[in-house]
């Protein structure tokens, strides 16, 4: 191992960001629960569960950094070992990033009009990781040592790696997806930008930490900073799950003055003729438009540009 504080010191640092994003995933649940009382159960129950998992796997790091820097502080010989609440904190970060990441490739179904090879594509790469997280588990539960626990490198690896691309390969399908449902007309297509960057932010957080953990157990593997990375990446993927959920009263507020209406669970879009019937047809996007004030409004303001123009 290297020195303490590129080992335990950047544990502790890993432990204190990860309580400090917890603070934050209590508040948005309870601003969850107080502002969608009315969401399906099953979205409800998705976010206790998340919650849940996000809790013990707190609880856990909490319990092996106090058992390192406090039950064994002035024991140099016991830093070496491993405590078993570190092997078993792995395992709960991957519940909370298959729940959160089977959400995103939900929606991904959704919005491609149900899609089997986006929606396999995507899944593979979920359950593949979760897999990879269970054996990792059942492999190390075992080890008494961190010298026995970086014969795993490879497959520590290839779990950050897979934690990625799925998060990269969701965010380029709900964005290309939204990209593909473009209207012509301006406030829809604003709204649809909108929905880009935030499907873009909400996959970023996480892409970037597990790249860094996949980086620094790569190049620093005599030190625990990948494992700082890693306590952190539960917590952004709770909180990405929850700022997604959180946003849509937002959004949609944004939106009611433009006669638009946002829904994140729907895939249906009215067609572009002008009139006052409204015709469904499948469509990769969950925005509802008005198409006749839409139409009338981008007229009256294209007429008002061309008359300040002529003007000047």
């Amino acid at each position: 191992m290297g020195t303490l504080d590129n080992t335990f010191g950047a544990f502790l640092i890993g432990v204190v960001i990860s309580a400090t994003l917890y603070g934050v995933t209590c508040v948005q649940t309870w601003y969850y629960f107080s502002r969608y009382p009315s969401d399906p159960w099953y979205i409800k129950l998705l976010v206790a569960a998340v919650l849940l998992s996000d809790s013990v796997h707190q609880a856990l790091i909490t319990h092996t950094v106090y058992t390192y820097l406090v039950t064994d502080f002035g024991i140099a010989v016991d830093l070496g070992k491993l405590v078993w609440s570190l092997i078993v904190e792995v395992l709960f970060n991957g519940f909370t990033a298959l729940m959160v990441q089977s959400f995103l490739t939900m929606r991904v179904y959704r919005l491609s009009n149900k899609s089997i090879i986006a929606t396999l594509s995507v899944l593979s790469l979920v359950i593949g990781e979760f897999v990879l997280v269970v054996v990792y588990v059942a492999k190390s539960i075992h080890m008494t040592t961190f010298v026995e626990l970086t014969t795993l490198k490879p497959l520590s690896m290839a779990v950050n790696a897979l934690a990625a691309a799925g998060d990269v390969l969701i965010a380029v399908f709900l964005c290309t997806l939204l990209q593909q449902s473009r209207t012509g007309f301006r406030r829809s297509d604003t709204m649809i930008n909108k929905l880009i960057l935030f499907s873009i932010n909400t996959g970023l957080l996480t892409s970037i930490c597990a790249v860094m953990s996949l980086i620094s157990i790569s190049v620093w593997d005599t030190t625990f900073i990948y494992i700082a990375f890693y306590f952190c990446l539960g917590r952004l993927y709770c909180n990405s799950l929850l700022a997604t959920l959180n946003a849509r009263k937002s959004l949609r507020g944004d939106s009611q003055d433009e006669n638009m209406s946002l829904s994140l669970q729907g895939i249906q879009k009215t067609s572009n003729s002008i009139g006052t019937s409204q015709k469904r047809v499948p469509n990769n996007i969950s925005i509802k438009i008005d198409t006749t004030q839409e139409y009338v409004r981008d007229e009256y303001s294209s007429a008002t540009e061309l008359k300040s123009a002529q003007a000047v």
